[in-house]
């Protein structure tokens, strides 16, 4: 009998492209969330079954019962595939409660929580010799003194934990071009109960932004790997992957592979990297550990992670692979990248000429497919719902 595939978030594309990555594959798919609004990935015709948990946060230990308990009545254990922070947050916490009934590619409980947390990134990155962008703690010593002296305006204000930071305040960072900012940035981190750090921007337009994308096995070495580069994001400059390309960077596998083997890393990994305009240098940024934005780039560009995860841990590995030529082909989050384009234009960063050029590339899209287009009207129906709310 066939392991099934449980899958964490639906109501956003990654549990979209995860769904459809496995069904493909004729395998079982769970789609779990807590709320029946929005859940747009579940309309997949892929989608075998859909369920409704506790919140993950609100009533985390609820949750936690309610996956044991859809996996106890199970004969072999299913793969579990959380598609959010949030819920790799809650899986790291109880990982190996977890792990006695569901197939999961970290054994290391905490680990994954490590790499998400900016803080101890930094310093796992900094242990292994790889850059990373200069950092200030806020309760250091003649705090303002440094931040005048080695990290310089502008800055960002970062959180360490970035899901609790986009929850509360809908933006990744504060970017800040002065002390009176500086310190407003910071008196709304303390309010909210959030901790933060202060960081030099590394120089370099948005496509100046790359990607390590990589698979480890149970030994922690990389059998899987491509690289790509950001065209766009939004919000514009410190963002998320709105238009994005394969391309293939050797460097980054130089320093990415080695790096996530060292740390003792398993399961899909995607890292984060900026190139420094004046130095040619990459920056380590963050680490995703889960699925990610560009998961059907990875997919149209022959390397499925879903079912390489999925094969794995279910006893049957495929053959090592990467992708080392350059397909030309991109991701395309077309909602948000208008609006990203309308920031760039208005900005000056990006003209229309360029952005029309740009759009001559084959595309790798977030929602739409022909062969399964029942998703894509469901989120056209969220979205106009939600801006006659507005």
């Amino acid at each position: 009998m066939k392991n099934k595939a449980v899958i964490l978030g639906s109501n956003y594309y990654i549990g979209l492209s995860t769904i459809r990555c496995l069904g493909i594959h004729n395998i079982y798919t769970v789609a779990v969330d807590y709320s029946d609004q929005d859940r747009y990935g579940s309309d997949s015709k892929y989608c075998s079954e859909r369920l409704i948990s506790p919140h993950y946060r609100n009533e985390k230990e609820a949750f936690i019962e309610f996956l044991k308990d859809y996996a106890r009545k199970e004969i072999v254990p299913p793969v579990l595939i959380p598609c959010h922070d949030s819920y790799v947050e809650v899986i790291d916490e109880y990982l190996d409660e977890l792990r006695e009934f569901y197939l999961i590619p970290q054994t290391e409980q905490g680990l994954y929580t490590k790499a998400m947390n900016k803080e101890t990134l930094e310093r796992m990155a900094k242990e292994q010799g790889v850059l990373v962008p200069e950092t200030i703690r806020v309760n250091e010593d003649n705090f303002f003194e440094k931040v005048d002296s080695i990290i310089k305006y502008p800055c960002i204000v970062k959180p360490t934990d970035s899901p609790s930071f986009v929850a509360k305040f809908r933006k990744k960072i504060f970017k800040v071009h002065n002390r009176a900012e500086l310190e407003d940035a910071l008196e709304k981190a303390q309010n909210a109960g959030l901790e933060v750090i202060v960081q030099r921007i590394i120089p370099g337009f948005d496509d100046h932004m790359y990607t390590f994308d990589a698979y480890l096995n149970q030994d922690a070495k990389v059998t899987h790997w491509t690289t790509c580069q950001k065209f766009r994001q939004y919000p514009i400059n410190f963002g998320a992957s709105v238009y994005t390309g394969q391309r293939h960077v050797p460097e980054l596998y130089e320093i990415g592979a080695p790096f996530l083997e060292a740390i003792g890393y398993k399961g899909f990994g995607e890292i984060e990297f900026k190139k420094d305009a004046e130095t040619g240098e990459y920056y380590l940024i963050e680490i995703n550990v889960r699925i990610t934005n560009l998961n059907n780039l990875l997919y149209k560009v022959g390397m499925n992670i879903p079912y390489i995860t999925y094969r794995e841990l279910t006893g049957e590995p495929l053959a090592p692979k990467a992708i080392t030529e350059n397909t030309n082909r991109v991701f395309w989050y077309a909602y948000e990248d208008l609006l990203a384009i309308k920031g760039y234009i208005q900005t000056g960063q990006l003209s229309l000429g360029e952005v029309m050029k740009s759009f001559f590339k084959p595309k790798a899209y977030a929602i739409w497919s022909l062969d399964d287009p029942k998703p894509f009207f469901s989120y056209c129906k969220m979205m106009v719902g939600k801006i006659f709310k507005r």
